[in-house]
């Protein structure tokens, strides 16, 4: 599962108008483990692994800031809105409660 887990992907659309309000659409592979499950095997409860924060940044600003808990299903879709002034860069981040975080970056074009 570690080699599948992260690998976050992004949409955005390609270009956009100024101040023009655009969807940023995103998903995740993780196992968002709640704790809760046992082990078909084994019997023995899953450890909690779940992704505890996301954050949006645009050209180095802060747009948006999520904590996330176990409610989270499996491989977590996330959309929002951004309204860009300009041209640049979205990096969205993942963190989850085991340490690991993944990054990923898309372009906006604006006119």
């Amino acid at each position: 599962m570690a080699e599948q887990m992260g690998n976050p992907k992004i949409r955005v659309p390609e270009s956009a108008k100024k101040g023009e309000a655009i969807q940023v659409r995103a998903l995740i592979l993780h196992p968002m483990e709640t704790g809760q499950r046992k082990d078909t095997k084994t019997g023995e409860k899953i450890p909690e692994h779940f992704i505890q924060q996301v954050s949006a940044e645009y050209n180095g600003k802060k747009v948006m800031e999520a904590d996330w808990g176990v409610g989270v299903s499996k491989n977590p879709f996330l959309s929002f809105y951004i309204k860009p002034e300009e041209s640049g860069t979205l990096k969205l981040t993942f963190t989850d409660n085991k340490g690991g975080s993944w990054s990923e970056e898309a372009k906006v074009q604006v006119s």
